[in-house]
């Protein structure tokens, strides 16, 4: 039997938002009409629903035999692709592939190489929404170095985004990272970055949907 699997982010949210809604509909049995009771019971429903199909943890696991390939860290819309100027860590010209993540998308994020964080730092900031350009450098974000085993840096920066007030990474450095591994999390509306060098090869192109710890979005170039 199928059942939704909750991601860990998201189960004290879904825990209480019961209570409260238990306790919301028992005030509303108790002091309204029947049909209020009933209108609220269908309600309370449906934003329970929804709260659960945002937090979902869709079991996923990806096997490649090549590290040189990237795998997609969210799930979502791609919106950039294209050479920019890395400011805070590379401060070189470096190829961004950015992938917006609408409410309705899995929150989850996911290591897209093989290989080690090298740093992970978080950084407070405005919340714009989460499609513009200016929102990876001045929205609160969180920015993570990953090395693949062969030796090729690459950064990936997880974004709030409008409605967005918490962005949780796992990631530290010295940590071994994995595919099908969790780097973190970001709640309601936001979007992910990735910094590749300029001779990587890029697979995906603006407004392809990825899907997270599936879609092979670029090959390292590690010979």
């Amino acid at each position: 039997m199928r059942y939704i699997k909750i991601h860990k982010e998201g189960r004290l949210i879904l825990g209480f938002l019961l209570l409260v809604l238990l306790a919301l509909n028992l005030y509303v049995y108790v002091h309204f009409p029947l049909p209020a009771a009933a209108a609220n019971i269908i309600i309370s429903t449906l934003l329970l629903f929804f709260f659960a199909y945002f937090f979902r943890n869709p079991p996923r696991k990806v096997y490649i035999d090549d590290a040189s390939l990237v795998i997609a860290p969210a799930d979502g819309t791609i919106v950039v692709v294209e050479p920019v100027e890395e400011p805070e860590y590379f401060e070189d010209k470096r190829i961004q592939v950015s992938i917006f993540m609408s409410i309705f998308n899995v929150h989850a994020n996911w290591y897209p190489i093989k290989g080690k964080v090298l740093k992970s730092s978080h950084h407070n900031g405005r919340h714009l929404a989460a499609f513009l350009p200016k929102s990876s450098t001045e929205n609160e974000r969180s920015t993570v170095i990953l090395q693949s085993i062969g030796g090729t840096q690459i950064l990936v920066r997880q974004i709030a985004g409008a409605l967005a007030r918490r962005i949780v990474t796992y990631a530290h450095p010295g940590k071994e990272c994995h595919l099908n591994e969790h780097l973190g999390f970001i709640k309601f509306g936001s979007r992910v970055d990735i910094y590749f060098p300029l001779d990587t090869e890029i697979f995906v192109h603006v407004g392809e949907s990825t899907v997270g710890n599936e879609t092979v979005v670029a090959r390292l170039n590690e010979d």
